[in-house]
């Protein structure tokens, strides 16, 4: 029970708990994965599904779900690809403002959909991924690549202590949920997207504006989207249409293993970083032991479903105590 009572205190233990018994089990278990090098690339891999990520929590902390974020993202690097094509890099800067407008705007019209029309955010998002996915196609049907410049800037960096390579994509993730953390647990807006997400009539009857409140999260979501197509960027300069076709599950399976509840209300950014981090750490571990990669899924899906099933039980001895 004391367990319990931390773990709803500071709703990331649970997720950095288990972060650090993977990471120790696939020390011991491996000769390869504990190293400078390997963590290096972990955290790597993380910035674009980790930056989607932060997105997919403030919806689901409203108790909504965003099947579009990665559909999102492919349009917005597709937009800016193109522009880029045959440009100097400093047209770069004018060009990620295009592609933050797009996104934002994309993701802006789920959420006046769903805060406006009441709508369900499943549904609504369901069918903005459906359209965004085939737009993508109609609108390049080939891969672009993107010149070196401030598109590709995050993907630079250099060596920490002479043995760990890190990127400025790595240092933008991480101040992206600090900052993103303080705004949720320390000003009225992040509270009032808690508020909404526990109970909405409770909070309209409180005065929160509930649709403004959902309509500003899609924005900053959308805008989270973009920043995850500008990470994209600093990991490849290539993109397509056909990039990122499970980002929306991928995201969803790292909100939930970090915490945050499927029905709103409660979790924390930090725990979706974290959780974002068990998926690739899994993924790592299972791959150096020589495990099929079908059986890492396997496994991704059960932690999904333990997740879900701990938030349930710890709602219900909530209620009890």
């Amino acid at each position: 029970m004391k367990v319990l009572a931390l773990a709803a205190r500071n709703p990331f233990f649970g997720p950095l708990a288990a972060l650090l018994v993977l990471i120790v089990l696939f020390s011991v278990t491996t000769s390869t994965f504990f190293s400078a090098q390997n963590f290096s690339v972990i955290l790597q891999q993380s910035v674009v599904i980790g930056t989607l990520a932060l997105g997919q929590t403030l919806i689901i902390l409203t108790a909504g779900i965003d099947l579009a974020n990665g559909a999102i993202l492919v349009v917005g690097a597709l937009v800016m690809a193109q522009l880029a094509q045959g440009q100097p890099p400093a047209a770069q800067f004018g060009i990620l403002l295009v592609g933050f407008l797009v996104c934002g705007g994309l993701a802006l019209v789920s959420g006046v959909l769903v805060a406006r029309f009441a709508l369900p955010a499943f549904i609504v998002t369901l069918g903005m991924y459906t359209m965004l996915t085939a737009g993508a196609r109609l609108y390049s049907q080939q891969t672009l690549v993107v010149p070196d410049g401030p598109l590709t800037v995050l993907g630079t960096g250099g060596y920490l202590f002479g043995v760990f390579q890190i990127t400025i994509g790595v240092f933008v993730v991480i101040a992206s949920v600090i900052v993103l953390h303080y705004v949720l647990t320390r000003t009225a807006w992040g509270r009032h997207v808690y508020a909404v997400g526990g109970n909405p009539t409770a909070a309209r009857r409180t005065g929160i504006n509930v649709r403004r409140v959902l309509l500003v999260v899609y924005l900053v979501a959308g805008l989270l989207y973009a920043l995850g197509a500008w990470q994209a960027f600093g990991r490849s300069p290539a993109t397509s249409a056909n990039v990122f076709g499970t980002a929306n599950l991928d995201t969803i399976s790292a909100v939930v293993i970090g915490g945050t509840s499927l029905f709103g209300g409660r979790g924390t950014v930090i725990g979706s970083y974290f959780g974002t981090l068990i998926v690739l750490v899994l993924q790592s571990g299972l791959t150096q032991m020589g495990l099929d990669p079908l059986y890492q899924q396997v496994l991704t899906g059960a932690l999904v479903i333990a997740a879900v099933a701990l938030d349930q039980f710890t709602r219900r001895v909530e209620r009890l105590a």
